[in-house]
């Protein structure tokens, strides 16, 4: 009985965080480039551990991200030295990688159909 309930406690608390598709790229990112590893790091960690459900509730955690539409918000880390751009699906409680760079290569892109 006690581990049914331990396994419904476990379900519940998965479903009320956000997940982050896929982890592997923000590794992979790292990977060449080290002096990013501490901030994204950082951002995944309080990201997957959050239960957002709006804008709003993004912003009280990250206090820099902005909304650029159609589900698409832009993080600044590590100074503005990179940009990671994410689509966020609060229902589902996902997050998509979209993009990860640097401040240069962000300006080359177009954010909000990427």
């Amino acid at each position: 009985m006690q581990f049914k309930i331990l396994l419904l406690v476990l379900l519940c608390k998965t479903k009320t965080q956000m997940r982050v598709i896929a982890h592997r790229t923000l590794v992979e990112f790292y990977s060449n480039r080290p002096d990013s590893k501490t901030a994204i790091e950082n951002w995944y960690t309080k990201t997957t551990s959050s239960g957002w459900q709006s804008f709003a509730d993004v912003k009280k955690d990250f206090n820099s991200v902005d909304n650029v539409g159609k589900q698409h918000y832009v993080f600044n880390l590590k100074g503005n030295d990179y940009r990671l751009v994410v689509v966020i699906k609060f229902q589902i409680k996902m997050v998509y990688i979209r993009f990860i760079g640097t401040h240069s290569e962000y300006d080359k892109i177009d954010c909000t159909n990427i």
